[in-house]
């Protein structure tokens, strides 16, 4: 049995967009009718919706016939959630609030093998490795993960050459609602300040050589920064998605 070949990251590697959207609902029936979508990407938050790894992981199964690939944002940047959600089988982690380069690097050691990283070398019983089902699990696997850290904080952003200097980060990604908060406009991540802070995160990235990400429900807005540049963009919260409907629902017969 050969290991999964993560394309997403292929994809961000050669610049390709990548449309995505975040998955809060905590469970597996929702992810997979998300996974059907057609989105590229979706999102498996562990920092904001009520997952632990036993639900993230039994969403990651929901998702193994989708073409949509599964990302899991970690509730924070600790090594042992990052040795945990690979070994359930992530092949791509999104970590919130990084805010130097020193961070950054130890996440990017937290990903990979000794005696490049420091990885529990535990792969025999995770289903990472298909229960020991791919050959040589452990010699492979450094190459398919992808690591993308969140800069959504004034701390970030001065700190955000050093984190794109580190090797191994394959992405960043901007958080406008935190990002906007920290500067003071909180609830207004449209703010002229902010709008212009995201753009010059978003040269800098690129420029840099790694893949930007954002997230926003408004199109024209997503339009514009994947003309800018971003390409993994999420265009659309499932919460939001069905708790908007539903009220529009409601509200047509009330």
């Amino acid at each position: 049995m050969e290991i999964e070949t993560n394309k997403f990251k292929a994809a961000l590697a050669a610049g390709e967009t990548q449309i995505g959207c975040w998955v809060g609902l905590a469970d597996d029936y929702a992810a997979e009718i998300a996974g059907e979508a057609g989105f590229d990407w979706l999102l498996i938050d562990g920092e904001h919706a009520p997952n632990d790894m036993r639900s993230m992981r039994r969403q990651l199964s929901a998702l193994g016939r989708s073409s949509a690939h599964p990302v899991i944002r970690l509730p924070q940047g600790e090594v042992w959630m990052v040795k945990q959600a690979l070994d359930i089988g992530a092949q791509s982690i999104l970590v919130p609030m990084v805010e130097s380069g020193e961070q950054a690097a130890l996440l990017s050691r937290a990903m990979r093998y000794p005696p490049e990283g420091l990885r529990g070398v535990g792969a025999a019983l995770a289903r990472a490795s298909r229960f020991s089902g791919i050959v040589d699990y452990v010699n492979k696997a450094d190459a398919e993960v992808c690591l993308l850290v969140q800069v959504e904080n004034k701390a970030g952003l001065a700190a955000l050459d050093d984190i794109l200097a580190v090797e191994g980060v394959d992405g960043v990604f901007i958080g406008p609602a935190d990002l906007s908060a920290d500067m003071g406009f909180r609830g207004k991540a449209d703010a002229p300040e902010v709008l212009a802070a995201i753009a010059d995160a978003i040269r800098r990235i690129r420029a840099a050589g790694k893949a930007a990400g954002i997230l926003t429900s408004n199109e024209a807005q997503a339009r514009e920064w994947m003309d800018m540049g971003v390409n993994f963009c999420a265009v659309g919260i499932d919460v939001l998605v069905l708790a908007n409907g539903l009220r529009a629902l409601a509200a047509k017969y009330k």
